[in-house]
C-alpha cells in the first residue's frame, strides 16, 4: 500500500494522569485522536503515505492539533480551517474491576459544520489505494454525511478501494436521518467493512439465519448478498475479564471462507482505546504486504490490535517487526537491544 486517505473528526483527548479519577484530577494530559486518523497514523508508522481529511478551527487549538498529527507522520495538507471549536473527549483509565470512562463533547464543532463543497475528492484521492471512514462520520451532521457519500462515490469511480468500520453510536444520530437511511448507500461503495451481528441488525435489518452454526458468517453472507461490491468482512471478539485483562481474537470472511486467529491474552492493559482502529489499519496494510494471504493478514491485524493495548493514547505506535513477532507467537516481551 502506497497511499491511504482517511476522513473524519479529530478530537482533543484530555486524560487525568495515570489511573487518577476525574474527581481527583488537578490536571489533564493532552493528546489528539479520531478513529479514522488513528488508522492513518498507524499505517504512516509502516511507511505508507497517510492523508487525513478533516476541518479544524482557524485558531491556536486547531494549529496545535495539526502540529501534533504531523509529529506522527500524518499528511495534514488536506485539513481545512474554519468553524468555531475543536471537539473534546475525556478519558478516565480504569483498572481491574473499575471500568474506564469516556465523556464526549463533540457536537457542533468545526467538523460537524463543514461545507461538503470544500473537498475536491478527485484530487485528494488521486493515487490512493484505500479510502477509509467510520460510521461515526456520517452520524455527526448532514454535511459530513454528504461529504462522505461524495468521497466514496468518487473513490468507486477512480478505482480506489473503500473500507469502513460501520460502528453504530446511537447518541450521535441527531441531524434528522436514521443510520438505516444513510449507511446502506455508503456501504454500497465499500470493498471491506468491519461489522458485527449487532451492527448488521441495527443498520441493515439483517439477522443470522436459524440453524446456521456460525451466526456471524450467516449474517455476513446476507450482508454481502445485499452489497455485491463487498469482498471482505472483518470483526473482533473481545472477552473482558476486567478493565486490566481482556482476551481478543480476529475473524474474517471473504464470501466463501471463514478465517479466525488465536486468542490473545491481554494482561496489564495500558490503554485499549484505538485498538479497533489498529485492527483495521493492520488489515489494510497487511492485505498488500502479504499479497492477499488472508490468514496472515488477519493474524497481523489482530496482533496489531493486541499491541495497541500496551500504548498510551489512541495511536498504535508499534513497528511491523513488533507486530510480526507477536503474530508468529512470540509473547515473551524480551528486552530488545
Amino acid at each position: 500500500m502506497k497511499k491511504i486517505v482517511t476522513f473524519g473528526q479529530i478530537m482533543m483527548r484530555l486524560s487525568p494522569p495515570g489511573f487518577t479519577r476525574f474527581v481527583q484530577a488537578h490536571q489533564f494530559d493532552i493528546t489528539y485522536a479520531g478513529g479514522e486518523a488513528n488508522v492513518g497514523i498507524a499505517t504512516a508508522q509502516w511507511g505508507v503515505e497517510a492523508v487525513h481529511v478533516t476541518r479544524f478551527p482557524d485558531n491556536d487549538m486547531g494549529r496545535a492539533a495539526i502540529m501534533y498529527l504531523r509529529k506522527y507522520g500524518l499528511n495534514t495538507s488536506e485539513i481545512h480551517l474554519g468553524g468555531d471549536r475543536l471537539p473534546v473527549y475525556y478519558v478516565e483509565n480504569g483498572a481491574n474491576a473499575r471500568a474506564s470512562q469516556v465523556i464526549y463533547d463533540r457536537m457542533n464543532d468545526s467538523f460537524c459544520t463543514l461545507d461538503e463543497r470544500e473537498f475536491d475528492w478527485e484530487r485528494i484521492l488521486k493515487g490512493a489505494d484505500w479510502f477509509h471512514f467510520t460510521g461515526i462520520t456520517p452520524a455527526l451532521s448532514k454535511s459530513a454525511a454528504h461529504a462522505c457519500l461524495q468521497a466514496v462515490q468518487t473513490a468507486r469511480k477512480l478505482g480506489v478501494k473503500v473500507s469502513a468500520d460501520v460502528n453504530y453510536r446511537k447518541g450521535l444520530w441527531q441531524w434528522g436521518k436514521t443510520p438505516k437511511e444513510v449507511m446502506p448507500e455508503l456501504v454500497e461503495h465499500c470493498d471491506l467493512i468491519v461489522c458485527g451481528n449487532s451492527n448488521a441488525d441495527e443498520l441493515f435489518d439483517i439477522y443470522p439465519k436459524a440453524g446456521d452454526k456460525n451466526s456471524w458468517v450467516s449474517t455476513m453472507k446476507q450482508v454481502m448478498e445485499r452489497f455485491p461490491n463487498l469482498k471482505l468482512a472483518l470483526d473482533t471478539k473481545r472477552q473482558s475479564i476486567s478493565a486490566s485483562h481482556n482476551e481478543l481474537k480476529g475473524k474474517a470472511f471473504d464470501g466463501h471462507t471463514y478465517f479466525k486467529t488465536i486468542t490473545h491474552d491481554l494482561h496489564h492493559i495500558v490503554d485499549r482505546i484505538g485498538s479497533g482502529d489498529a485492527f483495521i489499519a493492520g488489515f489494510l496494510f497487511g492485505y498488500d504486504y502479504f499479497k492477499r494471504d488472508l490468514q496472515r493478514t488477519l493474524d497481523f491485524a489482530t496482533a496489531s490490535a493486541a499491541l495497541k493495548h500496551t500504548v498510551e493514547g489512541d495511536f498504535n505506535l508499534v513497528s511491523i517487526e513488533e507486530i510480526q513477532r507477536l503474530a508468529t507467537g512470540d509473547t515473551s516481551g524480551k528486552l530488545s537491544r
